[in-house]
C-alpha cells in the first residue's frame, strides 16, 4: 500500500514550513511511520496535536518567545553598556571642568600666598612742559630707589620708591619749597614708622605719618619768609613699599592705576564740582564764585595760601588735610600715572591709561610714555603747565592677559567599533 503523508507545521505569526515525504510502506507500518517521523524532530510539547497526517505545533511559540527574550536581553545589555560608556564620558567632562576650576582658584590664591608674593619691578619716567603759561609753577619728585636715596636713615628690606607732583599757583615758590624739603617733611619730621615687617599696625602708622607730613608742610609754608601768603600748591605723593602702594592727595592732581587695562582712580580731585567738598566748604562759611573758592582758588585743598585760611586752631574752608588711599599690588597692576591737572583737563583717566599701555607694549619705555602723554595733552589744547610721571610695576611680557590663556579643548569621543556594530544591528 502506498501512502502519501503530508506533515504541515503551522504557527500563528510565522511562515508555514512544509515537508512532503513520499514513502512506500505496508499498512501495518503506517502508524509506526508517523511515530518515526515525529520522533526524528525534537520532542513536541504535550500540547501538540496530530490530526489526519497534519501536525500543528502550536507550542513552538514558546521557543520563539525564548528567542525574543534572548534578543531583548541582548538589546538591554547593549543599552546598559552604552549608558555606562556615556556616563564615563560625562564623568571625564565633569572632572575636567572641576579640575580646571580648582586650578584657577589655586592660581588666584597663589597671588596672595606668603610664599609667592608679587614683587614689583619699579621703573619710572617723567616729563614736563610749560604749556601755554608764561611761567612754570609745577615741580615733581621721582625716586625709584628710596632706600639708596635715604641711606641708613631708612631701613627697608623690600623695593621702595617715592614720587610727588606739586602744582603751584600764585607763584612757583610754594611748590619749589615742598620739593626741596620733601625728604625732611615726609620721612624725618613726621615720625615715619620703621619696621622689618609690614602689618596692619604699621600701615595705620604709615597713613597717619603721611597725613602729619602734609599738615607740617602747610605750617612750614606759613612760616617761610620766601613764600608769599597768597602762594600755594596742590600736592600728590606716592609711596611704594614692596607691594604696598600709598597715595596721598590734597588738590586736583590725580593718580590713576592701570589694572589689566582698566583705569582706577587712586585719588579724588578736590574741586567745587565734587559735591562732598562743596558741602564741606559751604558748611564752614566758604562760597564759590564762578567755580572758584571765595572767588580766588579753583581747588578746595592745598598747601599754603594762608591769606585764604583762618588762623591756626580754627576750621577753614581751604584745608591741607589729604585723602589717603592704600592698595596691595598684584600682577594685574601694570603701572601708575600721576600728573597735574594740565593733563586731566583734556583727557580722561581711561584715555591716558590706554595711551600709555599701548605705547609700553611697543617700546617698554616709561620715559617715552610720559613724553607721549604731555604731547597728547598739548595736541588737545591744554592751557596749563604739564607734569606727568609714569611708574611701571612690571614689564609688558609679564602683564597677565586673560585672553591669552588657552584652555585645553575636549577631543571628540568615539564609541568602540564592537559597540557601534551591535547598536547598528539593533537599530536595523
Amino acid at each position: 500500500m502506498v501512502t502519501e503523508s503530508e506533515i504541515i507545521c503551522k504557527h500563528q505569526g510565522m511562515s508555514v514550513m512544509e515537508m512532503n515525504y513520499h514513502l512506500r510502506v505496508t499498512g501495518a507500518q503506517e502508524r509506526s511511520l508517523q511515530k518515526t517521523e515525529l520522533s526524528s524532530s525534537p520532542p513536541p510539547p504535550a500540547a501538540a496535536v496530530v490530526v489526519a497526517g497534519e501536525v500543528r505545533v502550536d507550542a513552538i511559540s514558546s521557543r520563539f518567545e525564548s528567542v525574543r527574550v534572548l534578543g531583548f536581553l541582548d538589546a538591554f545589555a547593549l543599552l546598559i553598556s552604552l549608558m555606562c560608556f556615556l556616563y564615563e564620558i560625562w564623568l571625564k567632562i565633569v572632572f575636567f571642568r572641576v579640575s580646571h576650576a580648582i586650578l584657577d582658584a589655586i592660581q588666584d590664591a597663589v597671588i596672595d600666598s606668603p610664599t609667592a608674593k608679587f614683587v614689583p619691578n619699579i621703573r619710572s619716567g617723567s616729563h614736563t612742559d610749560i604749556g601755554q603759561r608764561r611761567s612754570m609753577e609745577d615741580e615733581h619728585i621721582r625716586i625709584d630707589d628710596l632706600s639708596a636715596h635715604l641711606g641708613s636713615d631708612f631701613k627697608c628690606l623690600m623695593p621702595s620708591a617715592f614720587y610727588g607732583v606739586f602744582d603751584g599757583h600764585g607763584g612757583p615758590e610754594a611748590a619749589a619749597y615742598i620739593k626741596r624739603n620733601a625728604m625732611r617733611l615726609f620721612f624725618q619730621d613726621c615720625d615715619f614708622p620703621q619696621t622689618s615687617e609690614i602689618d596692619s599696625v604699621f600701615l595705620d602708622e604709615l597713613e597717619n605719618s603721611h597725613r602729619k607730613a602734609f599738615l607740617l608742610a602747610d605750617l612750614a609754608l606759613a612760616d617761610e619768609a620766601s613764600v608769599s601768603s597768597s602762594c600755594g600748591t596742590t600736592a600728590l605723593t606716592v609711596l611704594l613699599l614692596g607691594r604696598h602702594l600709598l597715595v596721598a592727595n590734597a588738590g586736583d592732581c590725580r593718580a590713576v592705576l592701570c589694572r589689566k587695562g582698566v583705569a582706577l582712580n587712586m585719588s579724588q580731585d578736590h574741586r567745587p564740582t565734587y559735591l562732598p567738598e562743596r558741602r564741606r566748604v559751604e558748611e564752614l562759611g566758604g562760597y564759590f564764585d564762578d567755580g572758584y573758592l571765595n572767588g580766588h582758588l579753583s581747588v578746595t585743598r592745598a598747601l599754603g595760601d594762608w591769606d585764604l585760611k583762618f588762623p591756626l586752631g580754627s576750621s577753614s574752608p581751604l584745608i591741607a588735610e589729604p585723602d589717603v588711599q592704600q592698595v596691595l599690588l598684584t600682577e594685574d597692576d601694570e603701572f601708575l600715572i600721576i600728573g597735574c591737572d594740565g593733563i586731566w583737563d583734556v583727557m580722561s583717566s581711561q584715555y591716558a591709561v590706554s595711551l600709555v599701555r599701548r605705547e609700553l607694549r611697543r617700546h617698554d619705555d616709561p620715559q617715552q610714555c610720559a613724553r607721549d602723554l604731555v604731547r597728547e595733552a598739548l595736541r588737545l589744547n591744554t592751557s596749563d603747565n604739564l607734569t606727568v610721571i609714569v611708574i611701571c610695576f612690571s614689564s609688558p611680557s609679564r602683564v597677565f592677559d586673560p585672553s591669552s590663556r588657552q584652555r585645553p579643548r575636549l577631543r571628540a569621543c568615539s564609541l568602540p567599533e564592537e559597540t557601534l556594530s551591535r547598536l547598528q544591528s539593533l537599530l536595523n
